[in-house]
């Protein structure tokens, strides 16, 4: 068995624009998150990381329960597993979106999303001990280039100081504990829609990042915002949690279940460029070696489903 989502019965006819949609899903997904990104930044000048991710996912699954209710019907919603979702969420959306933001507030935006795209190697482990496939010779060549991809975009942004490796120490955890939460979303939870998986999931985060905070809160050890909730708070709020968590998440989760937990974590090698884009449109300075670094993981992309592809041509 090769590491590559499999075709789909009607062979590459049909294979082909599935394939084409998931990435399509995962592109969009890049992009929502990246623009998480600089609002982050903004947000974390007077918000406790820790804080900050609860009123995130707040928002979120305030968005996304009602929209599930009315999409898939009150039942689904109520019948819904929501220990499970609790103990996937709380652990890949909570514990794993804290990180990433403790590795933001110690370091930057873009040095987060570089680290993040270690992911694929993360990924590839996941599925070679948990579901015994075995890697193809293209999907390999496929991986290394994206890795490839990544480290030219580091190349293209610095980092320092003392809270340099924590940062990265809690980027690389929160990127394990996304991966496992990416791919008990989709196993784990099979009669639930994409966005019943992605709120399920989420409002276990939320479970999770609240408690946390509550408690940690009581000893002085989690703050509340140093500066009053006004509207422009709320902006950079909604921007940072229905775009680069509910939306984001949506199209991230149904992207999983067309191309697969490895497949898909090889788009976030692009992150760097993504996040270059919107900071250049707030006014930021191009980065040439984070484009051809994006460049790079899209080729590698490409490759590594090429073998799945061929493999639904018909053999006789």
């Amino acid at each position: 068995m090769t590491m590559a989502p499999q075709s789909p019965a009607g062979g590459v006819a049909a294979a082909a624009p599935s394939l084409v949609m998931g990435n399509l899903l995962c592109v969009g997904s890049m992009v929502t998150w990246a623009m998480s990104f600089p609002a982050a930044d903004v947000l974390l000048q007077t918000w406790d990381p820790l804080a900050l991710i609860a009123a995130r996912l707040m928002m979120a699954v305030a968005m996304l329960v009602p929209l599930w209710a009315i999409l898939d019907g009150p039942r689904a919603v109520l019948t819904a597993r929501w220990g499970r979702g609790a103990i996937v969420g709380g652990l890949g959306f909570g514990l794993g979106t804290w990180m990433l933001l403790l590795a933001q507030s110690l370091t930057d935006a873009v040095t987060v999303a570089i680290i993040a795209s270690s992911m694929p190697i993360v990924a590839t482990v996941f599925e070679i001990v948990l579901d015994g496939r075995r890697p193809s010779r293209n999907f390999l060549i496929g991986m290394t280039v994206c890795v490839t991809g990544g480290i030219v975009a580091v190349s293209g942004s610095g980092g320092g100081g003392a809270n340099f490796i924590p940062g990265v120490l809690a980027a690389l955890l929160s990127v394990v504990m996304f991966c496992y939460g990416s791919r008990a979303a989709v196993q784990d939870f099979p009669d639930l829609s994409a966005i019943g998986r992605t709120t399920i999931t989420l409002a276990g985060g939320l479970m999770f990042t609240g408690t946390l905070f509550a408690g940690l809160h009581q000893f002085g050890w989690a703050a509340a915002p140093r500066a009053p909730v006004d509207a422009i708070q709320l902006g950079y709020l909604a921007i940072y949690a229905l775009a680069g968590m509910a939306l984001s998440q949506l199209l991230w989760i149904s992207s999983v279940q067309k191309l697969g937990i490895a497949i898909a974590t090889c788009h976030i090698n692009a992150a760097p460029f993504y996040v270059m884009v919107v900071l250049l449109a707030l006014g930021g300075a191009w980065n040439t070696m984070q484009a051809l670094g994006a460049a790079i993981v899209i080729t590698g992309v490409i490759f590594a489903q090429r073998r799945t592809v061929n493999a639904a041509l018909p053999t006789g």
